[in-house]
């Protein structure tokens, strides 16, 4: 079976990497919780948006995510059941293609760069799962959608749901 896993915000933690990046340029105290159903950038005064949209364009953002709680154990064991796929939407970011590469070369060496999909669009990956933190690449996908829980999402239904790592084992191991 193939299996499609999303980077960002499903085992490489954005998220707060954006809440720490905006805390520290701001002197603030951002947290998880106060952006609980939205975007760290919508959750910000709106002078000080396009700084947070602006973290993912600034060289290293990508390299010094943080991996997930539990995700390297638990994507290990998976890539030994199934074709593991990492599919990230890289493009927008092209700054991006190097770092998430190398970031996988550390902290997740067992996914072959051959299976790795840094793509524009998710609508084109045809296989029997998709684990992901936006609905919008679930809705067209034809497998099983599982979706990663993030603050942001918070408030989607209609999609199976993975609060965390230690759940996407239970779920397909």
């Amino acid at each position: 079976m193939t299996l499609f896993v999303d980077m960002d915000e499903v085992f490489a933690d954005a998220f707060n990497a954006h809440i720490t990046l905006y805390n520290a340029e701001f002197n603030e105290n951002l947290t998880e919780m106060d952006c609980m159903g939205r975007e760290v950038w919508q959750s910000v005064p709106v002078e000080r948006q396009y700084s947070v949209r602006n973290h993912a364009r600034t060289d290293g953002f990508f390299r010094a995510l943080e991996p997930i709680k539990d995700s390297q154990k638990v994507l290990k064991e998976l890539s030994k059941k199934y074709d593991l796929y990492v599919a990230s939407a890289a493009m927008e970011y092209p700054n991006s293609l190097r770092e998430k590469s190398d970031w996988l070369d550390e902290h997740f060496p067992f996914i072959h760069w051959r299976n790795r999909i840094l793509c524009g669009s998710k609508h084109i990956l045809n296989g029997d799962i998709l684990i992901d933190d936006r609905s919008y690449n679930l809705e067209h996908f034809q497998g099983r959608k599982i979706l990663f829980t993030s603050p942001h999402n918070i408030h989607t239904t209609g999609y199976e749901r993975a609060d965390n790592w230690l759940e996407v084992g239970n779920l397909l191991l």
